[in-house]
């Protein structure tokens, strides 16, 4: 079976000023796929100088975009997202082969990427600002304009929807601005150039540059041309755009790091529930946010519980990316592979496994673990405490609700929750005491885009989704005016 998809390009270019270009200083670096970890291209290994000449351009795309109508605006949108749509299957295909994501799951990210376009297009069309009135003497009103160059940085799990997540309301907004991807899966950011060529964006709006974080994503950071930074990606890296961002006293939204918990309780619809855990921490080959890596089980249920998850565990089906039947494929990286396989040598210490934990026997090559369950995990073990972004998942038990919420709450992170009961009353008071930034109850991960995406504590700084988004690429002016005559007080005044 091929797993090389067709017209897949050996030179991956920055996109600066409507442009296709090399680095400024001509460096590039290998981009390799998670099956063979060879490299299958090489991309333009971007350096300050091409971060200053993409927000150069930008920075003169910006007063014509921020200058047209929101329904102008909308119009491209909508056009960008059928384009989007017109590759889906290229998308998937070089998505699948980038970061080894199973196919299956690549290829809902173009009509996810597609509906945040639209969305946003509808959002900016019919958003109001607005208006106050203090009595008969005075009438405030808010004006929403564009902050100007955004900074997108953006992770290598499902980077192409995630870029669209935040491409879509900065151009609403009427932003311009300069793209980040991730070095590891660049692949799928080389078809923005001709999306948006299709789209009819005009030259400079959309900037790309890649290379390393800590060189052109830091130039991004540092540049005193670009007020705001939106990333997504580790807290550690979070912390060190924030503190980099003070210099310039930038705005930034940091969706960070989780260790989302799925608490059990004994009453809950069994079947659905390991579903839910089964699919959340092992789709996506576990590289995702918001998996439900701590998974909380009542002790009446606790024992029958990670019987089932090791047994379902054992039976996902873990194979070559472009394989339908794959429910796992390869980890993206070697680094981050052995990262993963490190935690599993800790929790092998730490606890006990109950499932998986090596490389399935029929695949000798590519980045491959079986999906891991332990189980009777401490709450100070690290594979408790710290994120593991892959398929991994600690299970530990519980006696009541306080104890509950107590090890829900004691890791750093505060990202995603979910709660499985048949007593919605025990559901809401179990989701208002955990501190997360999102809770599901008897609900996987199934997410409106109006609703604000974000954490709390090491998970994130900010909000985006729905009109938080916008919110956060404007900035909002209020205008007074009197109506009546103004009577101030006249300190000074000698008559």
């Amino acid at each position: 079976m091929s797993t090389t998809p067709e017209h897949l390009p050996s030179v991956i270019r920055h996109w600066i000023g409507g442009e296709l270009v090399d680095a400024a200083d001509s460096r590039t670096f290998d981009v390799a796929d998670p099956v063979s970890n060879t490299a299958y291209a090489q991309a333009a290994r971007g350096s300050a100088a091409d971060v200053d000449r993409a927000v150069t351009a930008a920075r003169v795309a910006f007063p014509e975009w921020a200058g047209l109508s929101n329904r102008a605006r909308a119009g491209v949108l909508y056009r960008i997202a059928d384009a989007v749509e017109a590759r889906h299957d290229r998308l998937a295909a070089f998505e699948s082969y980038d970061s080894g994501l199973p196919i299956t799951q690549a290829r809902g990210q173009a009509r996810r990427a597609a509906e945040n376009f639209r969305y946003f297009a509808d959002v900016i069309v019919a958003l109001g600002e607005e208006a106050f009135r203090q009595g008969d003497d005075q009438f405030s009103y808010v004006v929403r304009t564009p902050v100007g160059v955004a900074g997108l940085i953006t992770p290598w799990n499902t980077p192409f929807m995630l870029e669209s997540w935040k491409l879509a309301p900065a151009l609403a907004s009427g932003c311009t601005l300069v793209l980040k991807p991730a070095e590891w899966t660049p692949l799928s950011a080389s078809l923005w150039p001709e999306i948006f060529e299709d789209a009819g964006v005009p030259a400079g709006v959309v900037n790309i540059v890649h290379g390393i974080g800590e060189e052109a994503g830091q130039a991004l950071v540092d540049h005193p041309d670009v007020p705001l930074i939106s990333f997504t990606g580790s807290s550690d890296t979070g912390r060190h755009i924030i503190r980099s961002s003070a210099e310039h006293l930038k705005t930034v939204s940091m969706e960070l790091g989780g260790k989302s918990p799925v608490v059990v309780f004994a009453d809950a619809d069994l079947e659905a529930a390991l579903d839910s855990v089964v699919f959340g921490v092992f789709s996506l080959n576990g590289e995702r946010c918001t998996a439900g890596s701590r998974v909380l089980v009542e002790r009446p249920l606790y024992e029958e519980f990670t019987r089932r998850l090791a047994e379902r565990a054992a039976n996902v089906r873990v194979g070559l990316p472009s394989d339908p039947a794959t429910e796992v494929g390869a980890l993206v990286h070697p680094e981050h592979y052995e990262r993963v396989l490190n935690y599993v040598e800790i929790g092998r210490k730490e606890a006990r496994l109950v499932a998986g934990g090596s490389r399935p026997d029929h695949l000798a090559d590519g980045n491959y673990l079986q999906p891991t369950v332990f189980a009777d995990v401490e709450r100070d073990a690290r594979i408790f405490q710290e994120e593991i972004f892959g398929p991994v998942v600690a299970v530990a038990p519980f006696d009541d609700e306080t104890e509950a919420v107590e090890l829900a709450n004691a890791t750093q992170f505060g990202l995603a929750a979910y709660v499985w009961t048949s007593d919605i009353k025990r559901g809401h008071r179990i989701a208002h005491a955990v501190e997360s930034g999102m809770v599901w109850i008897n609900s996987h991960n199934v997410r409106d885009l109006r609703t604000p995406f974000g954490g709390v504590k090491a998970s994130g700084v900010g909000r985006e989704g729905g009109a938080h988004s916008i919110d956060f690429y404007t900035e909002s002016k209020i205008v007074h005016v009197a109506l009546a005559e103004v009577h101030t007080p006249r300190f000074g005044a000698t008559s």
